[in-house]
């Protein structure tokens, strides 16, 4: 015999509706009741019908979710907190990849999203058309990447003060020639390697330590690009005695090419990172810590209120908390002449 809401409700002690809001999330059903409910459901063998629901909604109860380069360690992180907390409210994720400027292009122009979502997680930074095609969508928007933009609720961190923090650590142990390992040639509107760039150059200029081109070099945000941006900043005819990598992968990559020319760290040379990857503790990295998965878990959780709550204000902007975090890779320099 089929199971239905209403004998649910009636095992219960509750109103149809009240099962029906618990088992999908919503919000006004105390957490002792919606775990009551779930128990209830659980033993009965109900399954809540989605095309029914889905009807009597006019929702999808979809997320779409768009984003670059899904195989990299900070947008995989994003994407599973926030599809763990889609899926606890009874939400499916429908997930468009756009690493490469002709799918970004293809997505934005067709919009594919349209009509089969509830909701849009951007995990890139949209453009002004970009960001026009999505609000045109008429759902709620939030991204974990980027500045305050019309129309979409910003959970993420200052990208600037967590450079500095890093970079002023290398200045205060007594460092001069420091190097960064940046993103340079990332494409797709990111501005994070901007606002890290520029926090380093910022930090240079209020100490008074002159900007030396040759000890920048571009690691694309990966271990093996860092690796080989540690290389070319070895090859400088002053080579730096210490070295920001805007992130954890490509910090290290730069501790691997480290070990290879037989330097030792930080006696040699000293390297901080950026993201407090799960590997970070592991090696001993100096980084920055920033609450990746909290980011994505906070984005689906205010997406997810803007849809039971649609009368409500969205949030335009929710700051993440850093901290600098120091292990052993970080040192004052070895005295051996001028730097």
């Amino acid at each position: 015999m089929t199971v239905s809401i209403t004998d649910v409700a009636r095992t219960a002690g509750v109103s149809a509706s009240t099962v029906s809001r618990a088992l999908r999330g919503q919000a006004g059903v105390s957490e002792e009741v919606r775990a009551q409910i779930a128990a209830v459901a659980a033993d009965l063998g109900y399954t809540a019908s989605r095309s029914a629901s889905s009807l009597a909604s006019g929702r999808t109860y979809t997320i779409g979710v768009v984003a670059p380069y899904i195989g990299r360690w900070f947008f995989g992180t994003v994407l599973d907190a926030a599809e763990k907390v889609f899926s606890s409210a009874g939400y499916d994720v429908l997930l468009y990849n756009l690493g490469s400027p002709e799918a970004r292009k293809r997505f934005f122009t067709k919009l594919p999203v349209r009509k089969r979502v509830d909701a849009v997680l951007s995990l890139l930074v949209p453009d002004a058309e970009e960001a026009l095609a999505l609000r045109s969508l008429g759902v709620p928007l939030a991204t974990t990447v980027g500045g305050l933009r019309e129309g979409f609720t910003v959970v993420g961190i200052d990208d600037h003060a967590g450079a500095t923090s890093a970079v002023r650590h290398l200045v205060n142990l007594g460092h001069r020639r420091i190097g960064m390992i940046s993103g340079a040639s990332e494409p797709l509107h990111w501005t994070t390697p901007i606002e890290r760039r520029q926090a380093y150059l910022d930090v240079l200029a209020e100490t008074g330590i002159a900007h030396d081109p040759e000890l920048e070099a571009d690691g694309g945000y990966t271990v093996e690009g860092g690796e080989r941006a540690m290389t070319e900043l070895l090859a400088a005819a002053r080579p730096p005695t210490a070295v920001f990598a805007q992130s954890d992968e490509m910090a290290m990559g730069a501790l691997r090419a480290l070990r290879r020319h037989r330097l030792k760290v930080p006696d040699d040379v000293s390297v901080v990172g950026f993201d407090d990857h799960e590997l970070a503790e592991v090696i001993g990295l100096t980084t920055v810590a920033q609450p990746v998965a909290g980011q994505g878990a906070e984005a689906a959780r205010l997406l997810l209120r803007q849809l039971d709550e649609p009368q409500g204000a969205p949030l335009t902007r929710v700051g993440m908390p850093i901290r600098l975090v120091l292990r052993e890779t970080t040192a004052p320099p070895r005295p051996r002449g001028p730097q």
